[in-house]
């Protein structure tokens, strides 16, 4: 355990020398509590933060982290929360400095990726993402740690982002066992919404 210059413990351990080391998860549902059991399987120290605690709660109960107080900086911040709240989340994660990184899982990313503009968010930090996967059920009762394994995980730098942000987001997608596609954010909204109209097959 470090510290911070300003005296705050630190739960990180620096990319460039092993890895990450720590990550938070802020959104306790399906993707977020699968993301959270994926990354624990390959021993990186999770943090769980929801505003639902009985979500938080369930997450921790199925071993995928512990509760985060917002005290401990982390290699990674995952944002896991729907995709108009994504920006909102993402400021309030930077103004308190919570990870070196941060990304999110939100199924749109052009929206939260103008609104974090907009609001004045850090985007050299910020690599937008969505794993494409899921399940019939929702919820972190649900969440699977193989759930993302073999499946595509776009993630989409933008040119503010910096080069340790990507790599740190393909570290992460990798930790979890997707595929990682580098996409444009708006050619990915065109294609997840022909997918999602596509009609489907009997």
């Amino acid at each position: 355990m470090s510290e911070d210059g300003d005296g705050r413990k630190s739960a990180m351990t620096p990319i460039e020398d092993a890895g990450i080391g720590s990550v938070v998860v802020v959104g306790t549902g399906l993707i977020g509590t699968s993301i959270a059991l994926a990354l624990r399987q390959r021993d990186v120290r999770v943090f769980l933060a929801d505003r639902d605690a009985g979500a938080v709660r369930l997450a921790r109960e199925l071993g995928a982290g512990e509760d985060w107080t917002g005290e401990r900086r982390v290699d990674v911040a995952v944002v896991a929360v729907p995709p108009q709240f994504v920006a909102q989340q993402l400021l309030d994660l930077q103004k308190r400095d919570s990870a070196r990184f941060y990304t999110d899982v939100a199924s749109v990313k052009a929206l939260p990726l103008a609104q974090a503009a907009q609001l004045g968010c850090d985007l050299s930090s910020y690599v937008a993402g969505h794993p494409l996967a899921g399940r019939e059920r929702s919820g972190p009762a649900a969440a699977r740690a193989d759930l993302f394994l073999g499946r595509p995980w776009a993630y989409c730098p933008t040119d503010e982002a910096s080069p340790r942000a990507v790599a740190a987001v393909e570290g992460l997608i990798s930790l979890c066992g997707g595929n990682a596609v580098r996409v444009d954010a708006a050619e990915h909204d065109r294609a997840v919404a022909v997918v999602s109209h596509a009609p489907i097959k009997e």
